[in-house]
């Protein structure tokens, strides 16, 4: 399969190393130089500015939609109706509404269309998952999330600090793979509480946002995304009825990557633990990215879909509208 990457920034640049089994043929951004670097990399690519341009190639069969907030849902939409199958990064669109349209022509569509949630292929939550699937946990009761950076010098001037650009600030950021984890093992939530607030950078938009989200059955996620954690950090805690999933780190600055399992004994006291490490690097992007082909080789619906940003954006915009952001 031949692949486009639209946005040669940070996460185009890794989406660049991480497609095997394609071909990426052109790479495109609006400054022509990080386009031009990009395929310097990879022979028989071609560099575009404009995104339109590429959507008319014939030959190209995959695009990665990897560019600033702000145009993410509108070149998603265009690339379906240009037949392609699509990977657009989290958080697909700036707000659930953008997303509409997509849902909407998806439904005549036969090209898979999947959102760059990489965190559910780390290999901690993999691991998580195989867990909770085989039902040694018992009911879950609820989730204690918390993900968070420091930032870095001229933060507040980043084009993540403009609304206009961004959709918002550090929930909308970190905070959707906190709320996508848990509808992952969570499912929907009926009821959102928290609120998003600026306590340390010189911008508009967050910088700390706190959740408190619970399903029909009163199962609940209680989370926090900030922009101040001054030691990079990760710990996503799945409680259930007879055992306890904690993982911790993410590699590199995140320390690395652990899940520890508690199983409860029945005469309860301390717990039976197992802990795994996985301290190679992070290769969540590839195996996504892997999983992507498959699902377009299957014809089968992407796990994580357009739908699963939609509901995620729905709960970060409630929590906007009740902090006034």
């Amino acid at each position: 399969m031949n692949v486009a990457i639209i946005g040669c920034g940070l996460i185009g640049r890794k989406r660049a190393a991480n497609h095997s089994g394609s071909k990426l043929i052109a790479c495109v951004d609006t400054v022509e130089e990080n386009a031009q670097n990009l395929v310097a990399q990879y022979p028989g690519a071609s560099a575009y500015t404009d995104w339109k341009d590429v959507l008319k190639i014939k030959d190209i069969d995959i695009v990665i939609v990897a560019t600033t907030h702000n145009v993410l849902a509108e070149i998603t939409l265009e690339a379906i109706k240009a037949g392609k199958h699509v990977l657009v990064e989290k958080p697909a669109a700036c707000e659930a509404s953008q997303l509409e349209p997509i849902i909407e022509v998806l439904k005549n569509s036969h090209v898979a269309v999947r959102v760059g949630f990489n965190h559910r292929y780390h290999p901690a939550l993999i691991k998580a998952k195989e867990i909770f699937d085989s039902g040694e946990m018992g009911e879950l009761m609820f989730i204690r999330g918390r993900y968070g950076h420091g930032g870095r010098p001229g933060y507040d001037k980043e084009w993540r600090a403009e609304k206009e650009i961004s959709g918002g600030g550090e929930l909308i950021d970190q905070g959707m793979h906190l709320i996508d984890l848990s509808r992952l093992f969570l499912g929907d939530f009926d009821s959102v509480q928290g609120f998003a607030h600026t306590y340390f950078w010189d911008m508009k938009v967050e910088d700390n946002g706190f959740m408190i989200l619970r399903t029909q059955k009163e199962q609940t996620a209680f989370l926090h995304a900030t922009w101040t954690e001054w030691k990079n950090m990760f710990s996503f805690e799945i409680y259930g009825r007879d055992a306890k999933i904690e993982i911790s780190g993410l590699g590199g600055s995140y320390g690395i990557e652990k899940l520890t399992y508690y199983k409860m004994l029945p005469e309860m006291g301390p717990p039976e633990t197992t802990s795994w490490e996985f301290p190679q690097p992070d290769k969540s992007w590839s195996v996504e990215f892997a999983e992507f082909l498959e699902d377009i080789r299957l014809s089968r619906k992407p796990s994580a879909g357009i739908n699963d940003a939609y509901e995620a954006l729905k709960i970060v915009e409630k929590l906007y509208s009740e902090s006034g952001k």
